[in-house]
């Protein structure tokens, strides 16, 4: 299965040119089976401004035009968006089907409190969903910092894990340190989509990257630059290194876990 991860930078608060930005990525990408986008990638991530930003933009009509991209395109399309419903704003990641249809949501579960994420509503759920014979799962940036949410994952079947992210600078080496650890400890792929660019004070670090089951580092973009990075999702490869390494056979949660 090939796939794609777009790194992008966003304009705060510009959902309708964002959300346009998106699908132009989406026409110009070579074919592929899905495209990763980053974390927030139609708000942008100023906190303090974001019931501002969502006050005049329906969550339906963002929708729409993703929809119609990946039904044009015939490619599944993974997308963080800023979420409302039922009176309550969630970080989200949506995955749409080549048909534009909504095929799985996941909201974030750990919220980084101290960027003002207090603002959206925390999800509750793990989200996982099946593509191409694929078992795949869904994480949001900060969720990599919880290992046990990508275990749980992995225990539940995944064979790759999908996250949409706005990392910042600061912490590029853990950026790169956690996104590789979650694909060897679960053996699994993990494909790592993060934004470039300046929101306010928060500049991203880029580095998306689709990591291997044995961690290795399939493809990885630039730390500045608005790009697309490729890679293959082998079947081979994960029974190759599960075989090889059977580490789920040889877990002994009756001594660790109580």
């Amino acid at each position: 299965m090939k796939i794609a991860i777009v790194q992008m930078q966003c304009i705060p608060g510009d959902i309708s040119g964002n959300i346009e930005k998106m699908c132009r990525w989406i026409e110009r990408c070579e074919p592929v089976d899905m495209i990763v986008f980053p974390e927030l990638a139609d708000t942008g991530y100023i906190m303090d401004q974001m019931e501002e930003y969502i006050k005049h933009s329906g969550f339906g009509d963002r929708l729409t035009l993703l929809s119609e991209a990946a039904k044009k395109k015939n490619v599944h399309v993974v997308a963080g968006l800023v979420e409302t419903k039922d009176n309550a704003i969630y970080n989200t990641a949506i995955v749409l089907d080549t048909h534009g249809e909504i095929k799985a949501c996941y909201q974030k579960i750990h919220l980084y409190t101290p960027s003002g994420e207090g603002v959206f509503t925390p999800g509750r759920d793990l989200t996982t969903f099946e593509i191409n014979g694929f078992k795949a799962g869904l994480m949001i940036c900060y969720d990599t910092r919880f290992p046990e949410m990508a275990r749980s994952l992995a225990l539940s079947g995944c064979d790759l894990i999908i996250v949409p992210t706005a990392w910042p600078f600061p912490r590029v080496e853990h950026w790169q340190l956690l996104t590789q650890a979650r694909a060897i400890e679960n053996q699994c792929y993990v494909l790592a989509a993060n934004r470039v660019g300046k929101d306010g004070v928060a500049t991203f670090c880029g580095n998306s990257r689709i990591i291997d089951p044995h961690g290795v580092i399939v493809s990885s973009a630039s730390e500045d630059q608005e790009e697309i990075i490729y890679g293959v999702i082998s079947s081979e490869k994960l029974k190759f290194i599960r075989t090889r390494m059977p580490v789920f056979e040889h877990r002994r949660p009756d001594s660790y876990l109580k």
